[in-house]
């Protein structure tokens, strides 16, 4: 895996975790605006709009330098739209890094197989 790539894939799951947690504060923020006095959905709302825009433009990013299958890049895009799929993307994403770094070290040593 180049550097590139490899970048891409952490600027993903850099921001997959805090655009989870967002929605999810989002979702509270909606209820209690609903049931109390409280509105912070406007704020909370912008900020999770900032948060999915990062995350759609570094999926994508992530998609064109990986070359994911059509079924991975749905798999992390829908991630994207469920209110704790950031989650799961995250640790998908570790896995996968993971894998890629030890099969470019295996590569780089010439062993069979990788």
């Amino acid at each position: 895996m180049d550097i590139k790539t490899a970048s891409a894939l952490r600027r993903l799951r850099l921001v997959s975790v805090p655009e989870a947690v967002s929605f999810l504060l989002l979702l509270v923020c909606s209820v209690l605006k609903r049931t109390t006095e409280f509105n912070a959905v406007p704020v909370m709302g912008a900020i999770h709009g900032l948060l999915f825009v990062l995350y759609v433009l570094f999926w994508a990013d992530a998609w064109n330098r990986t070359k994911w299958s059509l079924g991975t890049a749905v798999f992390y895009f829908a991630m994207s739209v469920l209110p704790t799929g950031g989650f799961f993307a995250d640790k998908r994403l570790k896995r996968e890094a993971e894998d890629a770094v030890i099969a470019g070290r295996a590569r780089k040593e010439g062993v069979v197989g990788a």
